[in-house]
């Protein structure tokens, strides 16, 4: 069966690359928040402005520090790119195990999401809500290595 929605294997490694970039940036800055004020200057973005009355949207140009942007998207085209990227061998077997792994990975995110919505409030849910934008795809990588580790161990060779 050809997944036609698969990288290649070698962006696999690069993804892996950029979410160390990036979760290296993001660590950095959170613990070091006077170095990204001082170090990125303002810089003009294009923005998606809403009115008040929820009708209608545009665009307006506003300038902004953009380290968060900038680690956002480096963390999240990362995990893309380590989560579609194919195996080395791609078979129907990592193919049900992706599929696995992924309604694994979206229950599991839900549960979790539905937790927070009961005991979390104010600023921390929106903290939760930022990081909840990547623990599906977290999620499914764990599950799906853990997983490949899980069957290469328990089956042999078959040579």
């Amino acid at each position: 069966m050809k997944q036609k929605l698969l990288l290649p294997n070698i962006c696999k490694k690069i993804g892996w690359i950029v979410l160390l970039i990036g979760l290296g940036l993001h660590i950095y800055w959170q613990s070091n928040p006077e170095s990204t004020t001082s170090s990125w200057p303002s810089l003009p973005v294009l923005k998606l402005q809403f009115p008040d009355s929820l009708k209608g949207f545009k665009f307006i140009v506003e300038n902004t520090e953009i380290p968060n942007t900038v680690t956002g998207l480096l963390i999240l085209i990362g995990l893309m790119l380590v989560v579609f990227s194919k195996q080395k061998k791609e078979d129907e077997f990592i193919a049900n195990l992706r599929l696995s792994s992924l309604l694994w990975a979206v229950l599991v995110n839900y549960v979790l999401l539905a937790f927070a919505f009961i005991f979390v409030y104010g600023l921390d849910f929106l903290g939760i809500m930022i990081y909840n934008m990547f623990t599906v795809l977290i999620f499914f990588i764990i599950r799906f290595n853990y997983l490949l580790y899980r069957n290469t161990k328990l089956v042999p060779d078959e040579k």
